[in-house]
């Protein structure tokens, strides 16, 4: 027994030996250091780490104390200082004119404001009423809300020139408000609705949002974002940009987008643009956009691209147009670590129509829900390349394919699938071909007249499998075989240890 019982330690310690072995030998997922903004990220929020929290701020007018001004003329010609500095107190300033020159190096200008026109912090809150803003000088930022502080602008004309330069931004937690203001900006990296490091909360309720440089989206989100009753356009960039663990949301808005000119690591044009640069200026997590009501343009490339995150897609009665290219694609990017930079998109779509085509490649994955009447006219991973795709429909829904398309599961309330229209092509569900509608999709959703292609027999509807979707399931299945392997070599060393302590 006494000999058993050391085998047992002795194996207990090989274990632990080998357990260790194998967590130290394990290879980390360090991010490839592909930082946000120019050279970076496509458009709008710059990367860089700041060197320091304990930022020092200047102004060339300073409030700090409630106040009331109205018709003032604020303005800065020097770099790292800002036309108006508010830190303290609730002021309201009407028809303002400011004006803000004097170039700043990036991240303190950025992450802090310490060169915006104008500038909230430390609990201040300022109302702005009509006034024109405008910069003329690098990292000059229009306005700028930073951590606790908030601004709310109204019936306001921003207009800036220079390199990352945005209109409206928030950084560190700051709230801001923009209700009818018009945004133009013309340097490159220079997003109308902007956001940095630390996020915060931005809301716009009308107005004109316009860009025309490179790499300048309308918004580029690492904060939360809501546009309302707005119009949003971009030239020579994405249209919307959300990094990381945050979000954008559309109500009744009308977003236009061209993007004729490619930026940084960017290797396909789009509009809407869900990514994670790996930068630390957005944390990981979840990107969600939301679009309800709204119309949106796509002149130039797809509708949506996703790429090394997971990311939530909510579409709701909205006109979708895209002029050339496909209208979804998943796939691994410049972005992250290379074979585990795909994306994983749950997408849902509500009452909405949309035309083109579904592109997932083999390390990116897709949930597909369409719900109450919604129709999609295109093919779904026609290349039968994507790693998962489950794909569910109401009874009203409808889909009409322009090519084969596969999917690893079909949940569809019409039993029959007489809502999915094969046009001559062909649906596959997890390997199998399946019957659908042999008829011809006339526009209408839920329209199930015509029978399924040619046989009595119900479609083979596969039942999900016990494989899902989601991010971490090949790396829990790997944890779980180390697990195994460990388990198995200890028993063969104890019982090694235990013949040999026998034959002794």
């Amino acid at each position: 027994m006494n000999q058993f019982k050391k085998a047992l330690i002795a194996g207990t310690i090989a274990t632990s030996m080998i357990f260790s072995t194998l967590v130290l030998a394990a290879p980390p997922e360090p991010p490839d250091g592909n930082g946000g903004g120019p050279g970076g990220a496509p458009g709008g929020a710059p990367g860089g780490n700041p060197t320091s929290a304990n930022v020092s701020y200047t102004g060339s007018t300073t409030i700090s104390e409630s106040t009331t001004e109205s018709g003032t003329v604020y303005a800065s010609t020097e770099g790292n200082q800002n036309a108006l500095l508010v830190s303290g107190g609730t002021s309201t300033i009407t028809n303002p004119t400011v004006t803000k020159s004097g170039d700043a190096s990036g991240d303190e200008a950025d992450f802090y404001g310490t060169n915006a026109a104008v500038l909230t912090y430390n609990d201040a809150t300022l109302d702005i009423v009509g006034g024109t803003i405008t910069t003329n000088g690098s990292h000059a930022n229009a306005v700028f809300a930073y951590g606790t502080g908030t601004i709310n602008i109204s019936n306001a004309t921003i207009n800036t020139t220079s390199n990352n330069s945005g209109g409206v931004m928030v950084t560190g937690g700051g709230t801001l408000t923009a209700n009818n203001v018009t945004v133009v900006t013309s340097g490159n990296s220079s997003a109308s609705i902007r956001s940095d490091r630390g996020g915060g909360t931005l809301t716009v309720n009308g107005g004109t949002f316009e860009t025309t440089g490179v790499g300048s989206p309308a918004v580029y989100s690492t904060a939360n974002v809501t546009v309302n009753n707005a119009t949003l356009s971009a030239t020579s960039s994405e249209g919307i940009v959300v990094e990381g663990a945050n979000s954008v949301s559309l109500n009744n808005t009308t977003l236009t987008d061209n993007n004729t000119t490619l930026n940084g690591n960017s290797e396909t044009y789009k509009n809407i643009f869900l990514y994670q640069s790996m930068s630390g200026d957005a944390d990981e997590g979840t990107a969600s956009f939301t679009s309800r009501g709204s119309t949106i343009t796509t002149n130039n490339g797809d509708t949506i691209f996703v790429t090394n995150t997971t990311a939530t897609i909510s579409l709701e009665n909205n006109t979708i147009v895209n002029h050339d290219g496909d209208f979804l694609r998943i796939q691994t990017g410049k972005w992250g670590t290379s074979g585990a930079n795909g994306g994983n998109v749950t997408l849902g779509m509500t009452n909405q129509k949309v035309e083109g085509n579904i592109i997932v490649d083999d390390i990116s994955t897709l949930a597909l829900s369409l719900n109450s009447g919604s129709v999609m006219i295109g093919t779904i991973d026609t290349e039968n390349q994507a790693k998962n795709i489950d794909l569910s429909l109401s009874s009203d829904s409808v889909i009409s394919l322009t090519g084969d398309a596969y999917v690893d599961t079909l949940t569809n309330e019409d039993s029959n699938n007489a809502n999915i229209y094969l046009n001559g092509y062909k649906l596959y569900v997890n390997g199998e071909e399946v019957s659908a509608n042999s008829g011809t999709y006339d526009g209408n959703a839920g329209n199930n007249s015509e029978a399924p292609n040619d046989t009595n027999e119900a479609p083979e509807n596969t039942a999900p499998t016990d494989e899902t979707n989601q991010n971490d399931t090949g790396v829990k299945n790997k944890n779980y075989m180390y697990y195994i392997l460990i388990g198995i070599v200890a028993v063969i060393v104890g019982v090694i240890i235990w013949i040999k302590s026998k034959e002794n």
